[in-house]
């Protein structure tokens, strides 16, 4: 038994590692990883179990205990407080928009859960009910997996680390102050930058191509103010590329693949930067331009990224829509169906 699971732990990797290393840019990679990290848990706690080695069974026991804590009652409950905290702070140094308020709604979400496991709300409702409310509670569940595969694969993407032999560096615009480049744009500019002076003493140095539009507040194009950004900086005019077209994330890539392809062709390496936060979304909207592109991040300040994180799982979620309503929605007419049939039974 312990051989046959250790073979299919170790099959399980050499898959990851495919995957990860034919493309990162994959939700698939999420899946892959927790599936191996519980094949490897089982195998370690199978082998600490079969020997009298009493360290390894501590090294074993440990992590199980954690997972199992922080996805029980009480683990729910110190997610919500944290949240709370989160959101209290997030506000206090940022604006109270809709935008910024995404860790309170879920903190309120999850204490509402909290709430009704407490409740144990089952014992309520007739017993006809009880496949629509296990229907329900199956797609909390759906979520739940599927966030934990999104947050793998997120920071599995942290790890990507691109070469420096790029032609084009696409800097993803974020939005302007009137005018001015504000700090979260910055520092997206300022990763670009830096990898444009490390690949400059090895290689020839790439074009930057700053990327957005104007917007309805905004003075001139984000394109314009980070491209001026830049040559404040010692980036050399001539290596700067603008476009101010696009509005989204994939418009970004969209135009900026076409002003490369009237450059170079079809033949040319590129990469962009953007928020660590944002990159690995971003990074399926560079697959879905057709580039070849792999980003790399600037980091976000600690109390910003669970907000940010939220944001970039609904726009995820949003990105797949079809497939989620296909599951959601089988899941809800079973019950549905069940519980008609339940009722039926129960009143004869």
């Amino acid at each position: 038994m312990l051989v046959i699971l250790g073979i299919i732990t170790f099959v399980s990797l050499i898959i990851l590692l495919a995957s990860y290393l034919t493309d990162p840019r994959r939700l698939l990679n999420g899946f892959l990883f927790n599936t191996f990290f519980c094949l490897f848990i089982a195998f370690c706690i199978y082998l600490a179990f079969s020997t009298d080695i009493v360290i390894l069974k501590i090294i074993t026991i440990v992590p199980v205990l954690i997972l199992l804590l922080s996805i029980s009652t009480f683990g729910l409950f110190a997610l919500c407080v944290g949240l709370f905290l989160n959101a209290r702070i997030l506000m206090k140094k940022e604006s109270r928009r809709f935008a910024n308020s995404l860790s309170l709604i879920l903190a309120i979400f999850l204490l509402l859960l909290f709430l009704l496991r407490i409740i144990n709300l089952k014992q309520f409702l007739p017993m006809y009910f009880e496949p629509l409310y296990g229907g329900s509670y199956l797609i909390i569940v759906y979520f739940f997996l599927h966030l934990t595969n999104f947050l793998t694969a997120y920071l599995l993407y942290q790890f990507n680390r691109p070469k420096y032999n790029q032609d084009f560096i696409i800097v993803l615009g974020s939005g302007l102050i009137k005018d001015k480049v504000p700090p979260l744009l910055a520092s997206r500019i300022n990763k670009a930058i830096d990898f444009y002076w490390k690949q400059s003493t090895v290689a020839s140095p790439p074009i930057l191509i700053f990327s957005g539009g104007q917007g309805p507040d905004e003075l001139l194009s984000e394109a314009s103010a980070m491209q001026k950004y830049a040559l404040d900086k010692g980036i050399p005019p001539e290596h700067t590329m603008i476009e101010d077209q696009s509005v989204n994330t994939f418009q970004n890539m969209h135009y900026s693949k076409q002003m490369m392809d009237s450059v170079k062709g079809s033949q040319y390496n590129s990469i962009f930067t953007t928020n660590n936060f944002h990159l690995f979304r971003a990074s399926l909207y560079a697959k879905k331009a057709g580039l070849k592109s792999q980003g790399i991040g600037s980091k976000t300040a600690l109390y910003y990224w669970p907000n940010a994180m939220i944001r970039e799982y609904i726009a995820i979620v949003a990105m797949q829509r079809k497939h989620h309503i296909i599951v959601v929605g089988t899941i809800l007419g079973l019950s549905l169906l069940l519980t008609v049939l339940n009722y039926y039974l129960l009143n004869q």
